[in-house]
């Protein structure tokens, strides 16, 4: 009995709420690192980007923990929403005196708000992004573009991954997905995720490398119209993406030493504790949002 109201009490919930929320940190840090692949330029920054999301997506060791990171996530939004309800309930009326910017900082003051926010980013992220590498049905396999030096003709490979049956498959298009196939209604083959598969008898012709590296490079850079209304969407996806990143600063800002602080982490570290926490939250930001920044204005 004891042992389910202390699972029960806010000060369990707070002790989970940390606990996510560190892990969350140390995702997004591993998230980061994968990222900044985006900066490598051509062919092989390319090829090294699909390798990691291939490795990312594939691997049985990180496909369980992208599950626990899923779990994490929601439970930390949910608890974060149910503390600050509590919260809310146990001081219905605020103080008379009440100066709540000279006794705290902005982060502090709105973490609910900015969680929310950052879920919403999530939730947007996953689905132009995530989703779209698990389930999408027109998402391009990588292909590798070959100039003949003295023609200047081109030819364009599929690039394999080290579980395929071949080292190579030459095509036609330096796109190659289901949207050509649908095409071709007597197509012989077909694509599920990132396999091509024979249609007489299912056997696996070819394995390559989803192109995650065209798709993020097209969304940030995409001149078509949002909703058919919003003109250059791509700049409109990097702005916005810019903005989540200040909201994640700010609530990173509050939320590491808070969470340091709920696991009863004091004293002598404290100050180390609110450095670091500052130092953590405007770096892995600002390197988040210089990403679309470069994709858009920079990149080729």
């Amino acid at each position: 009995m004891a042992k389910s109201a202390f699972l029960k009490s806010s000060i369990a919930k707070k002790y989970w709420m940390a606990l996510t929320g560190l892990f969350l940190c140390l995702f997004l840090v591993g998230h980061l690192i994968g990222n900044l692949q985006l900066f490598m330029s051509g062919y092989e920054g390319a090829l090294q980007f699909n390798k990691y999301a291939y490795f990312m997506t594939t691997n049985p060791a990180v496909k369980l923990l992208s599950y626990v990171t899923y779990v994490s996530i929601l439970f930390h939004a949910i608890d974060g929403i149910y503390l600050a309800i509590q919260n809310k309930k146990a001081r219905p009326v605020a103080y008379a005196m009440s100066k709540p910017q000279k006794n705290s900082s902005f982060s502090s003051r709105n973490m609910a708000v900015l969680g929310t926010l950052v879920l919403f980013f999530i939730a947007t992220h996953m689905i132009n992004f995530w989703a779209k590498m698990k389930f999408g049905t027109t998402m391009p396999l990588f292909v590798k573009e070959i100039v003949d030096q003295n023609s200047g003709a081109k030819q364009y490979m599929l690039i394999a991954t080290p579980e395929s049956p071949q080292v190579s498959v030459p095509v036609q298009s330096p796109i190659f997905d289901n949207t050509m196939l649908n095409k071709q209604p007597n197509s012989q083959i077909h694509i599920e995720g990132h396999k091509i598969i024979n249609n007489k008898n299912k056997e696996v012709l070819f394995e390559g490398y989803k192109d995650l590296h065209k798709l993020t490079i097209s969304f940030f850079k995409s001149k078509g119209k949002l909703f058919n209304v919003i003109p250059n969407e791509g700049l409109f996806f990097t702005l916005f993406y810019v903005l989540s990143m200040a909201v994640l600063g700010f609530h990173l800002w509050h939320g590491f030493q808070s969470a340091f602080q709920s696991l009863g982490v004091n004293g002598k570290f404290t100050p180390a504790i609110k450095f670091f926490g500052k130092a953590f939250s405007v770096i892995v930001s600002i390197l988040f949002a210089i990403i679309p920044i470069y994709i858009h204005f920079i990149s080729k």
